[in-house]
C-alpha cells in the first residue's frame, strides 16, 4: 500500500495545501461524515481520492466507494485523477449518453473498487442489479450543492435511500450554500470543514478589468481584446446557447481558432470541444456557464464575461476557472453603453484600454487528429505514439495529449506539422487495420 507522500510524488506535488492536508487526515483518521467547502481550483478531488487510494482493499473485488457527480465531464476528470496516481485501485466512470449494457459489461470485467457516476446512471445500474452496493464503505458527493438542487432532487433521494446507511458520507462543494446544511435528503450529521474565505469573493490572484464597447453589439471589441491577450488560454462566457454559437462563428470568420461548448450539443461534440481546448488545439473556448463547473482544465489565464453573470454565484464559479493551483489569472467584463459592473463585485476594477495597432490573431501551437479506432479495436496510446513516430516522423516529445475512447481516439500534434502528418498517415493502418485520420475541427 502506497503512502500519501508516495502518491503525491507520483504526480509531482511536493506538499498538499491546507485544505487538502486537513481533509486527508480527517478521512484517514476519523469516522466523521464530512462536508468540505472550499473554493474552485483548490484541489478537492485530490483531497478525497488520496486517502481512498490508501484505504481501499485492493485484494478484494468488492465495490467500496461511489462518487456521485452532477455531470459526465467531472466523472471522467475525477477518474483521470485516480489513474494519474499510478496505483492498483480500479476505477470506472458511469454516465448517460451511452448504452447501459456496454457499461455493465465493462463493470463485470473490471470489477472496480470506485465508481464515479451521475445520479441517474447510478440508479439505472442499481435497478438492473448491475452493481452490488452492499459492500460500499464510502459515498462521496462532489459539487453536492448542484447534485442536490431541484433538477437532481428526486434522483438523489432515490439513490441515497438505496445505498448502505452505514457508509461514510463525504460532501464537497465550492459554494457556501447555507441551505445545503439544512437539506433533507441526507439524514446524517456532518462535520463542516469550511475553507472558503469570508473576506474575499474571489482569489486575490485574479485581476479584474472592464473593457468598454461603444456599440451594443460587442463582437468587434471582443475580437480586439482577444488579439491583445495573445495566445493565453481564454474562456468567453455568455448566458445563452444561441449567443455562444453566434459569437464562436464570428470569431472563426475573423480567423480565430475557437471551440464552443453548451448543454445543447451532443456529448461527443462537447467532449471534442473540451479536448481541443484542454490540449492546446484551440486557445479560446466560448461557452455558457456549463463550463464554469466541473471542468478541471489547468492553465486557463483569462476569463471574459461577454454577458454579465446572472448571479454572484455564477460570477464566482466563472472566475474560479482561472488562477488555479497558485497561478495568476485575469477576468474581463466587456461592457456595452448601458452596462455596468454588478454591485456584488467588490474587488478593485481596473480600466483596460484596447490598442488598435495590435491586430495579429493568436493561433494555437497544437492541433488535434481524430483516429477512427479505439479501445474496442485494441488500440492503445503506445500504438498511436509508435505510428506517429514511425510513419509521420514525429519525435516523441512533439506528441501531445492522447485520449483513447471506446471507438475512436484523439491525439494532439504540432499545428505547423498537421498537414504533413496527415499526408504521411493517409492510407496507413494502425495495428493492421485501416482507419480514418482527420483533423478535429
Amino acid at each position: 500500500m502506497k503512502t500519501i507522500n508516495e502518491l503525491t510524488e507520483k504526480i509531482g506535488i511536493n506538499h498538499l495545501n491546507e485544505m487538502q492536508g486537513t481533509v486527508v487526515k480527517a478521512i484517514q483518521h476519523t469516522t466523521d461524515n464530512i462536508m468540505v467547502l472550499s473554493p474552485t481550483g483548490s484541489g478537492k478531488t485530490l483531497a478525497y481520492i488520496l486517502p481512498l487510494v490508501c484505504m481501499v482493499d485492493t485484494a478484494s473485488d468488492d465495490l467500496q466507494a461511489i462518487v456521485i457527480v452532477p455531470g459526465r465531464e467531472l466523472a471522467l476528470q475525477s477518474l483521470n485523477v485516480l489513474r494519474s496516481l499510478g496505483n492498483d485501485v480500479r476505477g470506472y466512470a458511469c454516465y448517460g449518453g451511452r448504452p447501459t449494457m456496454d457499461e455493465h459489461r465493462q463493470l463485470r470485467q473490471l470489477k472496480p473498487h470506485i465508481i464515479f457516476a451521475t445520479p441517474g446512471r447510478m440508479n439505472d445500474h442499481i435497478d438492473k442489479d448491475n452493481v452490488d452496493v452492499d459492500s460500499v464503505k464510502w459515498i462521496i458527493i462532489d459539487e453536492f450543492d448542484k447534485c442536490l438542487e431541484m433538477g437532481f432532487h428526486e434522483e438523489m433521494s432515490y439513490l441515497i435511500n438505496r445505498l448502505p446507511f452505514k457508509a461514510r458520507q463525504i460532501l464537497l462543494s465550492a459554494t457556501p450554500a447555507e441551505e445545503m446544511r439544512h437539506q433533507t435528503i441526507l439524514k446524517s450529521n456532518f462535520k463542516v470543514m469550511d475553507f472558503i474565505p469570508k473576506d474575499e469573493q474571489i482569489s486575490d490572484r485574479v485581476s479584474i478589468y472592464q473593457v468598454r464597447s461603444p456599440q451594443k453589439d460587442k463582437l468587434e471589441v471582443l475580437g480586439k481584446l482577444l488579439c491583445q491577450l495573445g495566445s493565453d488560454s481564454t474562456i468567453v462566457f455568455l448566458n445563452y446557447r444561441d449567443g455562444v454559437e453566434r459569437t464562436a462563428n464570428y470569431l472563426k470568420d475573423c480567423g480565430f481558432v475557437v471551440s464552443y461548448y453548451h448543454g445543447g450539443l451532443e456529448q461527443k461534440e462537447r467532449e471534442a470541444a473540451i479536448y481541443r481546448f484542454s490540449n492546446g488545439s484551440s486557445n479560446i473556448l466560448v461557452s455558457t456557464d456549463l463550463a464554469s463547473r466541473g471542468l478541471d482544465i489547468p492553465n486557463i489565464k483569462n476569463i471574459i464575461h461577454y454577458h454579465l453573470p446572472d448571479t454572484e454565484d455564477a460570477f464566482v464559479h466563472r472566475v474560479g476557472r482561472t488562477a488555479r493551483w497558485n497561478a495568476m489569472g485575469d477576468s474581463y467584463f466587456v461592457l456595452g453603453p448601458e452596462e455596468s459592473i454588478p454591485e456584488y463585485v467588490e474587488a478593485e476594477i481596473k480600466e483596460f484600454t484596447l490598442q488598435d495597432d495590435i491586430t495579429t490573431i493568436p493561433l494555437p501551437t497544437m492541433a488535434t487528429i481524430y483516429i477512427g479506432k479505439g479501445k474496442k479495436d485494441k488500440i492503445s496510446k503506445g500504438d498511436i505514439v509508435g505510428l506517429l513516430c514511425k510513419k509521420a516522423e514525429l519525435e516523441n516529445n512533439e506528441i501531445g495529449r492522447i485520449d483513447v475512447k471506446d471507438y475512436y481516439s484523439y491525439v494532439a500534434v504540432p499545428s505547423q506539422k498537421l498537414s504533413r502528418v496527415l499526408q504521411r498517415l493517409a492510407g496507413e493502418k494502425i495495428k493492421g487495420v485501416k482507419t480514418r485520420f482527420e483533423p478535429l475541427k
